[in-house]
């Protein structure tokens, strides 16, 4: 005979009750893709990659965050306040080396790279009333570098100093967002903007189609004078109303970057869907025409995250 005691029926309670209770999901994976402004190139592209992301990655939620840019992006992801990163290459490179003036306080030892992807063109314009044609017109005259210590005001600082130029000698120095300064020249407030941004970026468009604009030059001496990760480009002929020529000027590389934290099986994955959705991410701006697989791995300027090199390895671009 089966004898049921006070404590096997509180037991058998507790397993019902345990039965009973509902199945908790499992926790998402969250991945904050930090951008830049809305009127720049890296946040269409973040909002084309969160999309990717989304059909593609079981058990994510996505978000696209609108920063200023690359130097802010490297800082929030050394405090894990993102997954993931658009920055120019120069500003990974100084974030690794702990770059007090290009502001990093400290080594930012806990990125890691997943791709490099397009060249950011140094494209500075002017309304064609200022007579600015050249970096030396630019002397005298009121121009926006970009906002603070972002990417952007990294290479215009680098820019003029390759030319033999500095701040000082600007009429005035606005450290402005691009569609800010594109305001401020429609309203002859401004002679001039430097932006850093893949071609035909939405800014530059919107200040063409509204006033006569000139692109002005970046002789290639000015590219060969700064070296590594600077590259001499052209800005092609019809990139915006009124060019009708080619123009040179200076590129540099732009990176994706995630950090240490992020699991591996996320970073690959971001990875490869990165380079299996290239189709989908240019159709949210041209600039992704420019990302190559084969090019994925060259310049990065910081460790590769594992994941990334994982998928690397698979597609034969690493040993």
């Amino acid at each position: 005979m089966r004898l049921f005691t006070r404590n096997s029926g509180l037991g058998l309670v507790a397993a019902l009750a345990l039965a009973a209770a509902p199945v908790a999901a499992p926790a998402a994976t969250f991945i904050n893709i930090l951008t830049g402004g809305t009127s720049g190139v890296y946040y269409p592209l973040g909002v084309g990659l969160s999309k990717i992301y989304s059909e593609h990655i079981d058990g994510v939620k996505v978000q696209v965050q609108s920063t200023k840019a690359s130097v802010e992006n490297l800082n929030l992801l050394q405090q894990g306040r993102g997954e993931l990163a658009f920055a120019l290459g120069d500003s990974v490179k100084l974030a690794w080396e702990g770059d007090a003036e290009a502001g990093f306080k400290k080594k930012l030892d806990k990125l890691r790279g997943i791709a490099a992807i397009y060249p950011n063109y140094i494209q500075i314009v002017a309304s064609k009333d200022s007579g600015i044609k050249t970096l030396a017109d630019l002397k005298g005259k009121r121009v926006s570098v970009g906002a603070p210590k972002s990417g952007t005001e990294l290479n215009a600082r680098k820019i003029f100093e390759a030319a033999g130029m500095s701040y000082k000698d600007l009429g005035k120095v606005e450290y402005l967002p691009f569609g800010e300064s594109v305001e401020l020249i429609k309203n002859r407030q401004l002679d001039a903007t430097l932006q850093s941004a893949g071609l035909g970026v939405a800014s530059i468009k919107d200040l063409a189609s509204s006033v006569p604009i000139t692109v002005v030059s970046v002789p290639a001496e000015v590219a060969e004078k700064l070296g590594a990760p600077y590259i001499a480009e052209d800005i092609p002929a019809g990139t915006y109303d009124g060019q009708s020529a080619a123009v040179p000027t200076v590129a540099v590389v732009n990176f994706l970057v995630t950090r240490e934290g992020v699991s591996d099986d996320i970073a690959y994955q971001m990875t490869k869907d990165l380079f299996d959705n290239l189709s989908t991410l240019e159709a949210a701006h041209k600039a992704a025409a420019r990302i190559k697989l084969a090019n994925a791995i060259k310049g990065m300027p910081i460790p590769l995250h594992p994941g990334a090199e994982k998928f690397y390895k698979e597609q034969g671009i690493m040993k």
